[in-house]
């Protein structure tokens, strides 16, 4: 077999469009809504409704949503920021004296478990949006949201990876005492059981109905006001009243990057990258392909299609290029609206980023510089979060990301509706002064990350074997003062984790050059994710 990664598994090619997600069920619910006629953002939806079934430990309709919808007819990539607002009522002072937080404790973060970590949901509100500005008007909400509703209401077989990460939730759900999300037994359901959610089937019925107003009024929105005071948070009506998304016309970060696009590396055009700005974290993407094309340009590394895909000089690139990105945006990714000062295109100019690029050592691993560092909090770095995309038949395509933050979120669940309140504002930090500091009505930010710089078609990027950048946990007592540290750069070292399909010599080499490398079997494969990829090939190849 020709391939730099042989696999059994062959690309899958379509005429009429395509789904791609973690759950074949979730993927046949978006087929089941282009072969009614939807188009790409109607399939999309149907994916992330029928996801927040089949695995409610990662997403639902109350955590948050992001998306970019490529439109055939214009050539134009639309995108909408789905994510809620910390409660209006919600104060530093507040979160402080509720956690027994004194001005001399080591705590920078927002406790993930606790009901101040709980954010409007912006999900729902995002799905409604996108149906009506992004739909094609040939399908009711109703008829998109059905599979879900079929499968959350007469049942659905649990798939062995859910099953195991369901089963690391019980103590968070017992805690909570959030029963509907656990057997008559009070436990996690196993592989192959088959498990049934009328609560959640019930309030995809409402929002189907009544739109945004079946989910932030009547009884879902009682539910969620009424748990969230049972945990002593603030969330109130006019919080949820007030909710909309932000759409992003013409106006998505993007970066042109010069990359090769044959397997031979012999051809490269210009590829426009584009990402939902903060308070997504798409930005770190971005600049990392800037400060590539940097180290390009000052002579630091030869052109990156050079380099053998996966070998020590191309993994220490793509990761000390990362780290200088993640620092970034521990100071830069925030809440926009709430800091106008700012400057993106600036972050990604070229003269910045060869500023930036001097930190680059061809030689060996630079330590995290954590002096200019403004407290912003870091990401959890866990797969609790659903992306999935669909295409149709008119060359749409749509990207999604839709999560819960956390596994399983807060816990909580209103009034047994069959979904977790997210716990997003774990993403805030404690420090006053910082730019993602808690504030009544700011977004916390999210993560996102997705990079492809050879010619490989999507079978073999998807076999590819893949590495992850986490914070070096013995490094934790040296970090305190810079917030939560939990994002890659924000303690003195960073962990490579790489997957064991990587030949023991390379790990050696990048060990050789002063990285921390810790290898991942099969069954720890938890911390990359899933990989998904659709690919919109011109007519007539």
């Amino acid at each position: 077999m020709s391939s730099h990664f042989p696999s059994r598994r062959s690309v899958v090619h379509s005429t009429k469009g395509i789904v791609s997600s973690t759950q074949p069920l979730a993927t046949a619910a978006g087929v089941r809504v282009l072969e009614k006629g939807g188009n790409a953002a109607m399939a999309a939806i149907a994916t992330a409704a029928a996801l927040a079934v089949l695995e409610p430990h990662m997403t639902g309709p109350g955590g948050d949503m992001f998306s970019l919808y490529y439109e055939a007819s214009s050539k134009k990539v639309h995108g909408i920021n789905g994510s809620g607002r910390a409660p209006a009522d919600i104060t530093l002072e507040r979160v402080k004296k509720d956690l027994n937080i004194g001005p001399d404790s080591p705590r920078r973060g927002v406790p993930a478990p606790s009901i101040h970590s709980v954010t409007v949901p912006g999900a729902v509100a995002g799905w409604v949006d996108i149906y009506e500005k992004w739909g094609n008007g040939k399908l009711s909400l109703e008829e998109v949201l059905q599979p879900a509703i079929d499968l959350a209401e007469n049942g659905f077989p649990v798939s062995e990876i859910s099953a195991d990460l369901w089963k690391n939730g019980v103590p968070l759900l017992t805690k909570q005492e959030a029963w509907s999300l656990l057997t008559e037994e009070k436990t996690a359901p196993n592989s192959g059981e088959v498990f049934f959610n009328k609560g959640l089937a019930k309030t995809l019925k409402a929002i189907g109905e009544h739109g945004k107003d079946g989910f932030y009024k009547g009884f879902v929105a009682d539910a969620i006001i009424d748990a969230v005071k049972k945990h002593n948070g603030v969330l109130n009506y006019k919080d949820l009243d007030n909710h909309t998304s932000t759409f992003i016309e013409n106006g998505s970060l993007s970066v042109v990057a010069n990359l090769p696009t044959s397997k031979d590396k012999k051809e490269r055009r210009n590829l426009r990258v584009h990402e939902i700005p903060p308070n997504g974290q798409g930005f770190v993407a971005l600049q990392t392909l800037g400060l590539i094309k940097a180290f390009e340009k000052q002579g630091l590394i030869n052109p990156i299609e050079t380099y053998d895909h996966n070998s020590v000089e191309y993994l220490h690139i793509l990761i000390e290029a990362l780290k200088i990105a993640f620092r970034h945006a521990d100071d830069y990714i925030s809440d926009l609206s709430n800091h106008p000062d700012i400057d993106l295109d600036h972050l990604l100019s070229e003269k910045y980023l060869a500023e930036e690029a001097k930190a680059f050592n061809p030689k060996k691993s630079s330590p995290n510089n954590l002096e200019h560092r403004g407290g912003v909090v870091n990401p959890i770095l866990e797969s609790d979060t659903v992306y999935f995309t669909a295409s149709d038949s008119e060359g749409n395509a749509c990207s999604f990301i839709n999560s819960i933050y956390g596994l399983f979120g807060s816990g909580i669940i209103p009034d047994d509706l069959g979904f977790v309140l997210q716990n997003r504002g774990a993403n805030f930090n404690l420090l006053p002064g910082s730019r993602n500091v808690i504030e009544g009505g700011k977004r916390p930010y999210h993560v996102l990350y997705n990079l492809t710089l050879f010619g490989l078609d999507p079978q073999q990027a998807l076999d590819a074997p893949r590495f992850c950048l986490t914070a070096d946990p013995d490094e934790r007592h040296r970090a305190k003062r810079h917030g939560t540290p939990d994002g890659p750069a924000s303690n003195p070292s960073t962990i490579v984790g790489i997957e064991e399909e990587v030949s023991p010599e390379i790990i050696e080499g990048l060990r050789a050059l002063g990285h921390k490398v810790r290898v991942y079997g099969q069954t720890e494969k938890d911390l990359f994710g899933s990989k998904l990829i659709v690919k919109t090939l011109p007519k007539g190849k």
